[in-house]
């Protein structure tokens, strides 16, 4: 898995953190404070999704709703901010190959579809925002996954070739991203995506279900 990579790159919510949780809760209050019905597609429909352009999907998709785009944005912020801080942990084992990556000397970025200061939050809060040379979110960039756009950007910024990526990422939309940047993917288990696992088992190179099954590295400093 690891072999002639000089870089790995992790999608945040549901690879490296467990935050999944988190965004359906939110979806229910917020659609019940303005009387608001979900399309049956609506999960789907926004996999892989900006932060920017699921809030215009949702100003697209329902128009009744009095709010601005950065109203939207700032709104979710609010909502969230707090359990990003104190209530999202680690991907099992996920700090112990952050530390043997650090050690072999290769390079790690994030690149996300979520809200920015969010991100930068949520790794503050854990301790590990000193280990990325690169985080970036699809606000950043032209398109959101499964566009590569993002990937691409961190691979830019980490001054390494696609083909010397190693990409974990949570949801089919995510892989596909990664696959279409021209990375290899390593999929991640999570119980958001779970319905979806034979899907990524077919999309990904690779698939784990916590970092203690990445072989070829130690872990006992963090087991």
């Amino acid at each position: 898995m690891l072999e002639n990579k000089k870089a790995v790159i992790f999608d945040l919510d549901g690879s490296l953190v467990d935050s999944m949780w988190i965004w359906p809760e939110v979806d229910v209050q917020y659609m019940e404070k303005y009387n608001l019905t979900a399309p049956v597609d609506f999960h789907k429909a926004i996999e892989g999704m900006s932060y920017t352009e699921t809030a215009q999907y949702f100003l697209d998709t329902f128009p009744t709703l009095p709010c601005t785009l950065d109203d939207v944005r700032r709104e979710w912020r609010d909502m969230t901010y707090e359990l990003y801080t104190t209530r999202v942990p680690l991907k099992p084992g996920a700090l112990g190959f952050l530390e043997d990556m650090r050690k072999r000397g290769i390079a790690l970025g994030i690149a996300t579809s979520n809200a920015r200061e969010l991100v930068d939050a949520a790794l503050k809060a854990l301790g590990v925002d000193t280990f990325f040379k690169s985080v970036r979110t699809s606000c950043e960039v032209s398109a959101g996954k499964p566009a590569p756009d993002v990937y691409l950007k961190v691979a830019k910024d980490l001054q390494v070739r696609p083909q010397e990526c190693l990409v974990f990422e949570d949801v089919p939309r995510g892989i596909e991203a990664g696959k279409n940047a021209g990375m290899e993917v390593c999929a991640v288990d999570d119980l958001f995506s779970r319905p979806d696992e034979a899907e990524k088992k077919k999309l990904a190179d690779y698939f784990i279900y916590d970092y203690y099954d990445i072989p070829n590295h130690t872990y006992e400093i963090c087991r």
